[in-house]
């Protein structure tokens, strides 16, 4: 189990984070071009950064819950239904 600092924000978290962009990736259902779902993740808090936006993306790929077409991403459904119902 991963537990953090006990003085840490939990709003900054990388699986908070993840959370959230898998919850606006859900309901797009489609591929959503970066961008967009960069000014989205950034108006939803003043401590977010572009930087915690990539060190997301990356910890998402790694686990294979998105897939990356040119410059756009979607939620990868197909092999992940178990790791989704988990969220």
């Amino acid at each position: 189990m991963i537990l953090p600092h006990p003085e840490s924000d939990l709003s900054i978290n990388i699986m908070v984070l993840g959370k959230d962009i898998i919850e606006y990736l859900k309901k797009k259902k489609t591929f959503v071009l970066i961008e967009n779902l960069l000014e989205d993740f950034l108006k939803r808090g003043k401590k977010r950064t572009p930087d915690m936006f990539l060190n997301t993306i990356s910890f998402l790929y790694s686990f294979g819950l998105i897939e990356q077409q040119g410059y756009k991403i979607k939620l990868n459904i197909s092999n992940n239904t178990q790791q989704l119902s988990l969220l």
